[in-house]
């Protein structure tokens, strides 16, 4: 119970279904670096586990991830530009830092919380989906904010929705 998204199903096979980014979020020794490609087919996005792995470098993260994202966008994390500006110089021309912006945790679950989420073949995002939740007080009554563990594939989920999946200026307005 708790759980942040219950709207994730777990397939074996990817359709024939279009790029939207790859998301990237820093780690090294306590967290892993984690890579997620994110695609889109209609209401439904297909999350594909690109990386998960601790102990590597800049630069080790770019010549693993080179030859799998070529030149398409990555999405990183904002928080460390130092790190973006160097996976740049090894040759990953598609990185760019991620939009967070006030609130941006709660509002990038919110984007994707309008989406079926498939999830191909992996283990480690099944993980963080079934153990990702929210915190709860000592009464156990949700405080609407997330625990910060087993989220490190779906921040850099976040990172791409913030930037790719949100609607700007949904719904009817009135001016009086």
């Amino acid at each position: 119970s708790g759980l942040i998204y219950e709207n994730v199903s777990f397939v074996n096979k990817m359709p024939d279904c279009k790029l939207i980014a790859y998301g990237l979020d820093f780690g090294y020794s306590l967290d892993p670096s984690a890579c997620v490609g994110v695609y889109r087919l209609g209401d439904e996005l297909y999350l594909q586990e690109i990386l998960y792995e601790k102990g590597l470098t800049n630069q080790d993260l770019a010549e693993r991830l080179k030859p799998i994202v070529g030149r398409a966008e990555v999405i990183c994390d904002s928080s460390e530009p130092k790190s973006i500006e160097e996976m740049y110089r090894y040759g990953l021309v598609g990185c760019k830092p991620a939009v967070k912006g006030r609130d941006s945790i709660l509002n990038g679950i919110d984007i994707l919380k309008r989406f079926k989420i498939n999830v191909v073949n992996s283990s480690n995002l099944k993980k963080e989906f079934r153990s990702y939740k929210w915190a709860t007080d000592k009464y156990g009554n949700s405080l609407q904010k997330p625990v910060d563990k087993f989220n490190h594939l779906l921040d850099a989920l976040r990172y791409v929705a913030l930037i790719h999946l949100k609607q700007h200026n949904r719904g009817w307005y009135s001016i009086r």
